[in-house]
């Protein structure tokens, strides 16, 4: 959005927490966003607002934007399909217009007669298909003879707190075993080196750290180690296989196993509708468990090829590349705004994106 040139009133990289309990500790900061963005959007004539994902914030957000007489639209729609169903009621009182992002959630909200598009996901513009190995070693410095495995702890710091520790002696134990294995870590850009570099230096065999290489380390691995989230749909768009990990604070999880709808936690698994990545949950990360899923697909390349095949069947469920265009005609065909040309949207009306 910064480089798009909208106007930045806070960074989604200070605010983003992932569990109830977790967001505990950012209430004090999120009730200042809340109260800063309503003073922003009364100063100025706004059309609409666009809000984006984040809906425990969002939705309250929605309510008095509504309340104020600010139509709202919702682009990456709550999950409802998986939790908080009676998210649903709300939605359908404070929300004007939804651009849902997974092939079922559509028919899901019209049926509670909320008007919905599906648009595509936004990752089709943005993940590259499956590329040569070898090319992407050689790009992230590393032998493309030799096994790689890949490990992405998360975007955000609570999850590095519960994740990487049992990732990196994970890879350890994956390295007794194979030897000649080599392991990279490309650091989401919500992070900084300094948030992982203490338990890369205490891992007795190298970890390349790696930025802004995210791909190309997704096509360089054999096999990831990777925390519940977007970047599980990334790896399955790169088809690189993977075992999905998920650990937050004892309550967060309790609470979560307690609102569940879905029987998987991982992308991948969720729009595929049956288990095709392993998952390891709360109990379950532990190095052995996580070094014993990653070996089983670095030694079995039977098992990495069914992985594999699996992975490349869920990219034509997800729609067709072209999203932003289709959001940006769906936002201007609310407001009564016409755009011939992709290239032209623009709008000419002040669109706020909390």
């Amino acid at each position: 959005m910064r480089e798009a040139g909208v106007e930045l009133l806070f960074d989604i990289r200070d605010l983003a927490v992932v569990g109830a309990v977790e967001a505990l500790h950012s209430l004090r900061t999120l009730w200042r966003v809340y109260h800063t963005l309503l003073a922003a959007v009364e100063r100025a004539p706004v059309e609409a607002v666009v809000l984006i994902d984040f809906p425990g914030f969002n939705l309250k957000l929605a309510k008095a934007l509504a309340q104020r007489g600010i139509p709202v639209l919702y682009y990456i729609a709550p999950q409802v399909w998986a939790w908080h169903p009676g998210r649903l009621k709300n939605i359908r009182r404070w929300v004007r217009q939804l651009f849902v992002i997974l092939p079922f959630e559509a028919a899901l909200y019209h049926k509670v007669g909320v008007e919905a598009e599906f648009v595509g996901h936004p990752l089709l513009d943005l993940v590259p298909a499956s590329g040569a190995k070898a090319d992407a070693c050689i790009h992230c410095g590393l032998d493309p003879a030799a096994p790689v495995v890949g490990i992405l702890p998360g975007s955000r710091r609570s999850e590095l707190h519960y994740l990487l520790r049992p990732m990196i002696e994970a890879a350890v134990q994956i390295h007794a075993h194979v030897p000649p294995a080599q392991f990279i870590l490309p650091l989401a850009e919500t992070l900084q080196p300094a948030d992982v570099q203490e338990a890369l230096e205490t891992a007795p065999m190298p970890v390349r750290l790696v930025q802004r290489q995210t791909y190309e380390a997704m096509q360089a691995a054999d096999v990831l180690l990777v925390a519940s989230g977007t970047a599980t749909l990334e790896a399955a768009l790169i088809g690189t296989p993977m075992v999905i990990v998920y650990k937050a604070h004892l309550l967060t999880y309790l609470l979560a196993r307690l609102v569940m709808r879905v029987a998987f936690i991982g992308l991948p698994n969720i729009i595929a509708g049956r288990a095709i990545v392993p998952e390891l949950w709360q109990y379950d990360v532990t190095a052995k468990h996580l070094a014993a899923q990653a070996l089983a697909l670095l030694t079995s390349l039977q098992r990495s090829t069914a992985m594999r095949m699996e992975l490349a069947a869920l990219r034509s469920q997800l729609g067709t590349a072209g999203v932003p265009e289709r959001v940006a005609r769906g936002i201007l065909g609310f407001l009564g705004t016409s755009v011939s040309q992709p290239q032209a949207v623009t709008g000419t009306c002040r669109v706020v994106q909390p």
